[in-house]
């Protein structure tokens, strides 16, 4: 499991002495204690743990952002270096070419007409790719997409 996966890594990095890593990790398994008490749940399954990361991955993006609009730019490496940790323990995604191609699928499949139909075209695909792509560029493709029908 993800969840596991996290605190072996967490494990490690207390014994290299990774304070970055640490401290992400640390941070990281209490949001996910946090949200397995708000479900009643003992473990979060992989899928709720993914959200979880996806959630602490925007934030860390927004921080950067502000921080470079600050002239902070020891803060911004700093959430930077964090982002690319909490990365590296979300599933391979995706290519674009590959969402390109399934978009082309459901439309036909579908038979959506514009943009209208974008609402039932995102559903059919955030179900097909589940969490292996980013859903803002899959919105994104897809309106492109259906604004050149």
């Amino acid at each position: 499991m993800l969840e596991e996966k996290i605190l072996e890594d967490f494990r490690k990095a207390m014994k290299a002495k990774d304070a970055v890593t640490v401290s992400t990790l640390s941070f990281l398994r209490a949001e996910l204690k946090n949200t397995a008490i708000d479900k009643r749940q003992e473990k979060l399954n992989d899928m709720e743990v993914v959200t979880v990361i996806k959630k602490q991955i925007k934030r860390r993006q927004d921080s950067i952002e502000q921080f470079k609009q600050g002239n902070r730019q020891d803060l911004a490496d700093k959430e930077t270096r964090e982002l690319e940790i909490l990365k590296s323990y979300l599933p391979q995604t995706v290519p674009e070419e590959k969402i390109k191609e399934a978009i082309e699928e459901v439309l036909r499949v579908t038979g959506a007409k514009g943009l209208k139909d974008m609402g039932r075209v995102i559903k059919q695909l955030i179900a097909q790719f589940a969490e292996r792509c980013d859903n803002k560029l899959l919105s994104e493709l897809v309106r492109e997409r259906l604004s050149r029908i």
